[in-house]
């Protein structure tokens, strides 16, 4: 449902030629627009008071920028934005199609296959949502519309931009929806620490809400339905088994307590033969979710340095640079991103045939770390007298374990969804030890690359320990030796490389 251009709206914002009003909020007011080529777009424009707002604007550049590294599972794909327009703005996908809320309004709750596909399409979006690092904050039916029938979710991605700038946001009020917000949304003195957890509680509320046409904390006033929240257990009543279970997980008031979306969806999957089958394309989009990165899981860095070495042994990270870069998605022919940690080949001894390292480079607008590691910077001092420790000395990162045979260098918090290459320059000073980067990792999951005195070896790290290993031989080895090491992750495969040749290559299954 859309509405004509009112006096004073633009025609135009960033080459884009806008044709009707589709809504209005807090931030601004949402437009159908046009780009050259004819293609539908939905352009949000922040308000103008907002423009002015340094902080705003900082915060606005921040959360786009990790919008545009949500794969489009289930969700409205970022298209454009210009954090530095005179009104600032974001381009997105058009979704033509009611949203759920209307749905709901319209025909009543949702049953069997419907309500099924619902919940496995919304969970499919917090999990693509959550592994680009990006915490929604708004989940609600209004935000979930329906393209040829697909649920798509919406509007993620700047809501924290404008509840984190105090001045456009009183000590009483926050972005979002009562019913749909979680405890811990209405400790005020820690609204900073919500995580995603937040969202797979709004999730229980949206899919209850389909379900049975109520909200489960459901009451009189707005005060009332949060103060059910705090204290009261969710009606579930008219839920099927066995998603009432499910959504019942996910309303714990404790937010360590619920799933992640990723364990969300895997409990959706797992329950599929036993309920409603999953359309092929929705089961696609969710496959390719459970293949990203899941935040906040026991290794929430996707990109991070860190040290696994024998007891007392040392491990160098010597002067020069760290560096971890999207890149573009090269040869693909579809939407589907490359996060495959268990995408090995066959274990071997041997060394390969060297080869020249592949070429890379970082995606027009993409994530980049780069940091030196002779000085405290994104990478930082972490000291546990029992465990080992690191520190920035003689120009240099130096790891040592203690008494745990490994330990790991703090680093940034930053998520790479697409292709990515990391490049470090790393020494080994003490017989037996190994310097080790972990990358993409899914769940309990991640591939990892060891640098040895006399080898290299890449695999997964499992909860049952390292499986599927590849190993090749270093010849000139010496202690102390100053050696690059290069991982290149393109259409599933990875690509590791020792001071320019290329040495160990994964094969997708």
């Amino acid at each position: 449902m859309t509405d004509p251009l009112l006096p004073g709206d633009p025609v135009e914002l960033g080459g884009y030629r806008l044709l009707e009003r589709l809504g209005q909020g807090g931030m601004g007011a949402v437009y159908l627009g046009q780009h050259a080529d004819g293609r539908l777009v939905a352009v949000k424009m922040i308000r103008p008071e907002y423009a002015d707002d340094t902080e705003f604007r900082d915060r606005f550049r921040s959360e786009v920028n990790r919008a545009r590294q949500v794969p489009p599972f289930c969700t409205a794909e970022v298209l454009d934005a210009d954090p530095d327009h005179r009104t600032p703005y974001l381009v997105v996908e058009y979704v033509d199609g009611p949203s759920l809320a209307q749905v709901i309004a319209e025909h009543g709750p949702l049953t069997g296959g419907s309500l099924h596909s619902v919940a496995v399409g919304v969970a499919t979006a917090l999990a693509a949502i959550h592994g680009a690092g990006v915490i929604h904050r708004d989940l609600k039916p209004a935000n979930v519309l329906f393209a040829l029938g697909t649920p798509k979710v919406i509007d993620f991605g700047i809501a924290r931009a404008f509840e984190a700038t105090s001045q456009h946001t009183r000590t009483d009020q926050m972005v979002g929806t009562v019913a749909y917000m979680a405890p811990e949304r209405f400790d005020t003195g820690h609204r900073g620490a919500v995580g995603p957890a937040a969202d797979v509680f709004a999730w229980g509320a949206v899919v209850a809400y389909a379900g049975t046409g109520r909200t489960p904390f459901n009451a009189d006033s707005s005060a009332a339905t949060a103060a059910r929240i705090l204290t009261q257990p969710p009606e579930l009543s008219g839920l099927p088994d066995p998603l009432r279970r499910v959504v019942a997980r996910t309303l714990a008031k404790d937010p360590a307590r619920r799933p992640t979306a990723h364990e969300l969806l895997e409990l959706l999957l797992d329950a599929d033969d036993k309920t409603e089958p999953i359309h092929p394309e929705l089961l696609r989009a969710a496959t390719g979710a459970q293949r990203t990165p899941a935040l906040g899981g026991s290794r929430p860095s996707r990109i991070r340095w860190m040290a696994l070495v024998g007891v007392a042994l040392l491990v160098l990270a010597v002067a020069g640079l760290v560096i971890a870069e999207s890149l573009p998605q090269l040869g693909m022919g579809s939407n589907v991103p490359t996060d495959n940690p268990t995408a090995t080949g066959t274990a071997r001894t041997t060394a390969p045939t060297p080869s020249p390292a592949p070429s890379w480079r970082r995606a027009a607008g993409g994530l980049a770390i780069i940091d030196r590691l002779d000085r405290p910077g994104q990478w930082r001092d972490t000291r546990n007298d029992d465990e080992g420790r690191c520190v920035f000395a003689r120009g240099r990162l130096e790891a040592r374990t203690g008494m745990s045979p490994e330990y790991r260098c703090e680093g940034p918090q930053e998520s790479f969804v697409n292709d990515q290459a990391i490049s470090v320059d790393a020494g080994i000073l003490t017989p037996g030890a190994c310097a080790v980067i972990w990358f993409r990792t899914v769940g309990a999951n991640a591939y990892l690359v060891s640098l040895c005195e006399t080898e290299v070896r890449l695999g997964v790290d499992t909860k049952d320990g390292v499986t599927d290993e590849v190993k090749a031989a270093l010849t000139g080895t010496e202690l102390g030796r100053v050696r690059r090491v290069e991982v290149v992750v393109q259409d599933e495969k990875a690509t590791v490389s020792v001071d320019g040749a290329a040495l160990l290559t994964t094969q997708p299954r």
